[in-house]
């Protein structure tokens, strides 16, 4: 029986170099916490994280033979949100607690009908794109709006 390398070690983006091997994920398979992937080159890992994390692309993952694992975000189905207020519409997304990447001139969300078609309503123009996928992080620290930890006497929802 041949063991697979184990990932247990994560550096954030700018705190590492020198990858030896590339991983795509797109959006839902960058959160994870154990989980056989393979990289570009077709080398089977396995990570196996302390707690759920949300990777994000630059990231890399330390292998136990110390190859480092660059985390690449996947072009994945997207829509490409513009419109004359955007401001406004970015309020409607961000209300439905739906990942979003920002930039000066549009927004890029999950190619989700529903989502959409109400922005549509809402005067936007809705464009289908494939793209790589790397929303705003939680304003709680990395990652996913929902994982921040609550402190019972710091906010209640």
């Amino acid at each position: 029986m041949t063991s697979l390398p184990i990932a247990q070690t994560l550096h954030r983006k700018g705190h590492w170099s020198d990858p030896t091997e590339l991983c795509e994920l797109d959006y839902a398979e960058r959160f994870l916490r154990r989980k056989r992937l393979t990289t570009a080159k077709g080398r089977p890992f396995l990570v196996d994280l302390s707690q759920t994390t949300s990777l994000d692309h630059g990231d890399a993952l330390e292998l136990d033979d110390g190859t480092l694992v660059e985390i690449v975000a996947a072009s994945e189905a997207l829509f490409r949100v513009t419109g004359p207020d955007m401001a406004r519409l970015a309020w409607h997304v961000g209300n439905r607690h739906t990942p979003c990447q920002i930039a000066a001139d549009h927004l890029l969300i999950q190619a989700d009908p529903v989502i959409g078609h109400m922005l549509e309503h809402l005067g936007a123009t809705v464009a289908p794109v494939t793209l790589p996928f790397t929303p705003e992080g939680g304003a709680y620290g990395h990652g996913r709006t929902h994982s921040h930890e609550h402190v019972a006497t710091a906010h209640a929802h």
